[in-house]
């Protein structure tokens, strides 16, 4: 079958690597970058358009909330050929000294929701490509950006009793912050046999009001927009990145 079911996408409209916002938006935001760009289709969750970038040709695909949509666009991304994805985020910290607008490059993930969970039992580990989430760390030192690197959590819920608990027990393990899809992400790429690896902006610093925050960003509160232009400058600088050194290994 040519035609994905969900993302609405043909092998046609694949590009070799794709950049995975959640946000729907985020997709528009990020279409400033690129020269011709072609609008391919917006169905449930799922916008996605594709352009070049310094000459290299590029999927941008939001992909919801939650690891069960991101499982989605992998599993069918991964179908019409794309062989790179990289996600640009939003996480909450986990860890004092974390500011708004500075990114989390995912070098783990705890699997703490259920999407990765039914496909692996959870001994396999969540991690990106090691090649790729080097070209991240080189990217965001050449272009200046803020960043940290370290484990992050996945999860299911934010309303539960439990949410301050549960982020003071894994920000005493050392984790850095939490979001819903990088877990599902890293595990389903991983099994799939694709280059994965994920950007996060804080977009909620630890011990500060979530809400209050997160209403901030919606509202483009100045350092969280600036992750986000980060964010999205540094993945399309990372592919960039693997091209020339692919070109060279040819």
């Amino acid at each position: 079958m040519d035609m994905q079911p969900h993302i609405r996408c043909r092998k046609e409209d694949a590009a070799k690597y794709a950049i995975l916002p959640g946000d729907p938006q985020r997709v528009e935001r990020a279409e400033k970058y690129l020269e011709d760009v072609k609008e391919i289709v917006f169905n449930r969750e799922y916008k996605s358009i594709t352009g070049y970038y310094k000459g290299i040709r590029i999927l941008v695909m939001s992909t919801g909330m939650g690891g069960v949509s991101v499982g989605i666009a992998v599993e069918e991304l991964k179908n019409i050929g794309v062989e790179t994805m990289i996600r640009i985020g939003s996480c909450g910290a986990l860890q004092k000294g974390i500011r708004l607008g500075e990114l989390i490059i995912a070098n783990g993930a705890v699997r703490d929701e259920g999407t990765s969970k039914a496909y692996v039992e959870s001994v396999y580990p969540a991690i990106p490509d090691t090649e790729l989430l080097f070209d991240m760390i080189e990217t965001a030192k050449e272009c200046g950006i803020a960043y940290h690197v370290g484990k992050v959590r996945s999860h299911d819920t934010f309303y539960t009793e439990r949410e301050e608990e549960i982020s003071r027990y894994w920000s005493d393990k050392g984790i850095l912050g939490a979001d819903m899809e990088t877990a599902a992400l890293f595990v389903i790429g991983g099994l799939r046999g694709v280059k994965t690896a994920s950007i996060l902006n804080t977009v909620n610093e630890y011990d500060m009001d979530v809400a209050e925050n997160i209403n901030n960003y919606v509202n483009g509160e100045e350092q969280t927009a600036q992750g986000e232009r980060d964010e999205i400058l540094m993945a399309f600088e990372t592919c960039v990145r693997m091209e020339q050194k692919g070109d060279q290994n040819r």
